[in-house]
């Protein structure tokens, strides 16, 4: 039995970035930490988005906007939300 390979699609904002522009570190490290927030807090649920599992330990509530200002400018970051209101990262402080 082959291992199954896992695959990742590419996020559909990684085909608007402008690589000539100033902006271009800023707008991949927004991404990447928008990516790093999904992953987090699939890995707290048990369960990614629309997925059902018994292992599910709470369920989506939408997301709220966090701007986090870094030497390569400000990023706005879409964090998720679980309907307890328990989720946390360590990107940044609550």
């Amino acid at each position: 039995m082959a291992a199954k390979a896992k695959t990742t699609q590419m996020p559909a904002a990684l085909a608007g970035i402008d690589v000539s522009g100033g902006d271009f570190i800023r707008s991949i490290v927004e991404i990447v930490l928008n990516e790093v927030l999904e992953v987090q807090f699939a890995e707290q649920l048990g369960a990614a988005p629309y997925e059902r599992s018994p292992e599910r330990r709470g369920y989506r509530a939408g997301y709220y906007r966090r701007t986090l200002v870094t030497r390569v400018g400000k990023i706005v970051l879409r964090v998720p939300r679980d309907r307890a209101g328990i989720f946390s990262t360590e990107i940044f402080e609550r």
